[in-house]
């Protein structure tokens, strides 16, 4: 039973989140399920696999039919008792995050046909007890729907985790356009200066400085001193005003 539930796991690409019986041990607790499966939102599936199968081997090697009837009636006899055993365990009040079911596996369909065959209220009287009777191929079908569940938990952490990044993201680059547009202000004011002091020491320093040279004082040549045309380009103000203030409550715990 339990190589088919480690089967079951591995199937439905579960193993991370399925613990058996020698990791589940319930501090206070008296009984030891074969395995738990963690589902998202903190909760857990308890399943049991402890199904005797000693009268259904009898009744595969029986001799005749009517030896055959009577151990498959013992073998549905088992199951329910078996069945009646885990209601009276109450696995769920093991575990405060578990739901009040608990799954009894049986490692077989034949094994669970037969016993249903002789024992027709076997899983209604299960489903009335809190015990849900699963086969490899349901047990299977269970798993898959919780690992998509896990999966649907994980694109809606992710999600949330691209939300708030973009959000920070966006934050950053309205304080870095702040500051660009400051550093092309700063630019500009820079190049007006330069250009006012070009045109000050050409009218007022460079004009005398020639006449020296025209005196014959030195035979080197001043050079010339442009003023500069190219300007920053400047951000649209525009844009940058239209942009709309951080929602707080998407920043990062601690920033603003």
């Amino acid at each position: 039973g339990e190589m088919q539930l480690r089967n079951a796991v591995e199937m439905a690409g579960m193993s991370q989140y399925c613990d058996f019986e020698e990791q589940v041990t319930v501090e206070g607790g008296t009984q030891r399920p074969d395995m738990v499966v963690r589902l998202p939102g903190g909760k857990r599936i308890v399943v049991d696999a402890k199904v005797p199968l000693d009268a259904y081997l009898r009744a595969v090697e029986a001799p005749d039919p009517e030896t055959h009837h009577q151990h498959m009636l013992e073998h549905a006899a088992q199951c329910r008792r078996h069945l009646e055993g885990l209601t009276r365990k109450a696995y769920w009040e093991q575990f405060e995050d578990a739901p009040d079911c608990v799954i009894m596996f049986v490692p077989g369909e034949s094994l669970f046909a037969a016993a249903v065959e002789k024992d027709s209220a076997l899983l209604d009287f299960g489903l009335r007890n809190k015990v849900v009777i699963a086969t490899p191929a349901t047990l299977i079908a269970m798993l898959y729907a919780v690992s998509y569940g896990w999966r649907q938990q994980s694109f809606t952490e992710s999600a949330e985790t691209v939300r708030r990044l973009a959000a920070e993201m966006y934050d950053r680059l309205c304080v870095f356009a702040e500051h660009f547009q400051g550093v092309g202000k700063a630019l500009g004011s820079s190049v007006g200066a330069y250009n006012r002091a070009v045109g000050s020491l050409e009218s007022r320093v460079l004009v005398s400085a020639r006449r020296l040279k025209d005196m014959h004082v030195t035979e080197r040549d001043l050079p010339e001193v442009s003023s500069l045309e190219v300007v920053p380009r400047q951000t649209d103000a525009q844009m940058t005003a239209d942009l709309p203030a951080p929602d707080e409550a998407s920043l990062p715990p601690g920033e603003t």
